[in-house]
């Protein structure tokens, strides 16, 4: 009976042990900080948020999360009551994102300030102030995936209605075009290949005419210089055309005259051989008078006329 008490009293000793040793190390660690106490309240999704998660003010613990519910007067709406230190510039501007702790999916609540509104934000446990919670990254993601998603859809449904049968036969016609253009370009390049081969003596022989026609023009620069020289043959010839000039000038006004009245004489005696033809006696009795003709006195008509 006495071994009994004594476990007895040993055990109660041991359990009453633990409990202070359990209360002094909550007192140890429990949190002296004054904190200040804020609210959010979202519509969002708040995935893998818990109480006491962690609060962070650009990167830096300020505070924890005090509990996670539904608001009951706005069906729908999360309400996140959080406390943070009371050095923590809160202000009007502040807003709050949702981030993710590596790979293990815990989230927290990441503070900003976009530094419109610097002016400190008042709050207290009776009426704690409201932040905005923006869409974090996955948020955003999820609602481009969303979009690319039906984008996608939308082309998919495009690829279909070009891939329809119809469109099938016109691609494959089109690339059977193509690739009777292709050969016909081939067999023209083989066509072509004889003339190509030609091309450098070709392009030998135009270079050698341009040396002629180089040469030619040199030869023709040098010609017109000795043509042009004063003692040259366009200047002779230019004294020569001024000679003919002035022998061509004296016939004009000396022989010409001379044989207008060279032809005069020839006809006078032309008529003088003509009447002396007619009349050999007119030598010895002169020239008759001369018969009256049509209209003039004396004029009789001719017998059997």
């Amino acid at each position: 009976m006495e071994n009994k008490s004594h476990a007895l009293m040993a055990g109660i000793f041991t359990i009453v042990l633990l409990i202070a040793a359990a209360l002094i190390a909550l007192w140890f660690n429990r949190d002296r900080v004054e904190r200040i106490p804020y609210e959010i309240a979202t519509t969002l999704s708040v995935p893998g948020l818990n109480p006491q998660a962690g609060v962070r003010y650009r990167g830096l613990d300020v505070g924890r999360v005090d509990a996670v519910l539904f608001d009951p007067q706005k069906p729908g709406q999360i309400l996140i009551r959080f406390s943070v230190s009371k050095d923590t510039p809160i202000t009007h501007s502040t807003f709050a994102t949702l981030s993710y702790q590596g790979v293990t999916g815990l989230a927290y609540v990441q503070l900003d300030d976009d530094g419109r509104n610097p002016t400190l934000m008042p709050s207290s446990k009776k009426k704690p102030a409201r932040i905005e919670l923006r869409p974090g990254l996955l948020d955003l993601l999820q609602l481009r995936g969303l979009a690319i998603l039906k984008q996608t859809e939308e082309v998919a449904g495009r690829i279909n209605t070009m891939l329809s049968d119809e469109n099938q036969k016109s691609i494959l016609a089109a690339f059977t075009d193509v690739s009777k253009a292709a050969n016909k370009v081939g067999r023209a390049s083989d066509q072509l290949q004889p003339a190509l081969d030609k091309l450098p003596a070709l392009a030998l022989k135009a270079d050698r005419m341009l040396t002629s026609l180089n040469k030619l023009s040199d030869d023709a620069s040098v010609l017109t210089r000795k043509l042009n020289a004063p003692d040259g043959p366009l200047n002779s010839f230019n004294d020569a055309a001024g000679n003919i000039g002035s022998a061509a000038a004296i016939v004009e006004y000396e022989v010409v005259p001379l044989i207008d009245e060279t032809r005069s004489s020839m006809r006078a005696l032309n008529r003088t051989m003509e009447t002396f033809n007619q009349r050999p006696q007119s030598i010895l009795f002169g020239a008759g008078a001369a018969q009256p003709g049509p209209g003039e006195a004396g004029f009789s008509t001719p017998a059997g006329k």
